[in-house]
């Protein structure tokens, strides 16, 4: 992997739909790492974009980060209670409420421009593309990654003929790639060794990789290589907000938690004003939560309000102190 995809460390740059950009994405492929692009929120032109952008920046090889779900069916009662529960925040923030949410299939088109742009890698979170889309995929030389978080989904990744596999630890910061039982938060080093031996293909590691320790124990744990976010977040090309940045800087252990309340699907992020008061409300699904959230989360941005940001972080946050280049924070960590 490391010689196919240019790559000088073991180590994949995690997607971060929301939080990755061109410059980012570039920066990290020019420094070793394999760059990836979180396409979660793009539709088909959006990821095609995308792509070209970072070409411009880089030669070498990047992946592309995928979300896979069933298009969800719309009940309007259940939509009605997740905007009333959000009306105090449209309120706050002198917002007008989103009163129309329109969910539409993107999935096909980010495929197609993956293989017209002829990516190098497409990886895959919250389920298991198709066998068609698969064997699109592999007849176009694109290599292809999928994400477990227990034994059975890593087993199942397998089965479905992807090349590589990423075991996504309990501490990892954003959504969870769960696709197949309830929501389980497995620590990482404990997945490592109830999947050793129960696949064959490639494991990457991830979640709570923040440390020089946590990345050669996860190595010697049975990883071949290992996925980091949270770590790289502060990185001087990741152009993030710097609230955001100062948040990860700042934060303190157990000050994340895991919540619905801005996408609709499980992630781990800062606990913050909007994350305890919507603990126990009722949401809609992703990605129509998504949609209602959004302008809540820009206004909050404009106006340097984190208590209503989603701002994704691994359980391992309060660890994360070294910042610069991503090659220096990089070099730290081998």
């Amino acid at each position: 992997m490391l010689q196919t995809f240019d790559m000088t460390y073991p180590i994949i740059q995690a997607p971060m739909a929301g939080v990755t950009s061109p410059k980012f994405v570039a920066a990290c492929a020019e420094a070793g790492l394999l760059g990836s692009i979180g396409a979660g929120y793009l539709d088909g032109a959006q990821t095609k974009q995308f792509i070209q952008e970072v070409k411009k920046l880089t030669a070498k090889p990047f992946a592309v980060n995928l979300f896979v779900q069933e298009e969800p069916k719309i009940d309007i009662e259940v939509l009605q209670q997740a905007r009333m529960a959000l009306q105090p925040f449209y309120d706050e923030l002198g917002l007008s409420p989103v009163q129309s949410v329109v969910s539409k299939e993107v999935f096909a088109g980010q495929i197609q421009a993956v293989i017209e742009e002829q990516v190098a890698i497409c990886s895959f979170t919250f389920g298991l593309p198709s066998p068609e889309v698969l064997q699109q995929l592999k007849d176009n030389g694109i290599y292809t990654v999928g994400t477990a978080t227990t034994v059975e989904e890593a087993i199942l990744v397998e089965q479905a003929g992807m090349d590589a596999v990423v075991l996504q630890g309990g501490e990892a910061g954003g959504h969870r790639g769960s696709f197949s039982a309830p929501l389980q938060l497995i620590p990482l080093y404990d997945l490592l060794q109830q999947v050793a031996g129960q696949i064959a293909i490639p494991i990457i590691a991830a979640g709570g990789l923040v440390t020089k320790e946590d990345i050669q124990r996860a190595l010697k744990g049975g990883a071949q290589a290992v996925q980091i976010g949270t770590a790289l977040l502060v990185a001087d090309e990741c152009e993030i907000s710097p609230l955001y940045k100062n948040a990860v800087l700042a934060s303190k252990e157990q000050q994340t938690t895991i919540t619905l309340a801005f996408t609709g699907k499980p992630a781990r992020g800062l606990m913050n004003d909007f994350t305890k008061r919507m603990k126990d409300a009722i949401v809609a699904p992703y990605p129509l939560q998504n949609y209602l959230t959004t302008t809540i989360r820009k206004e909050s941005a404009e106006q340097g309000n984190a208590e209503y940001l989603s701002m994704w972080m691994g359980e391992k946050s309060y660890l994360v102190q070294q910042t610069g280049t991503v090659r220096s924070i990089v070099e730290k960590l081998l």
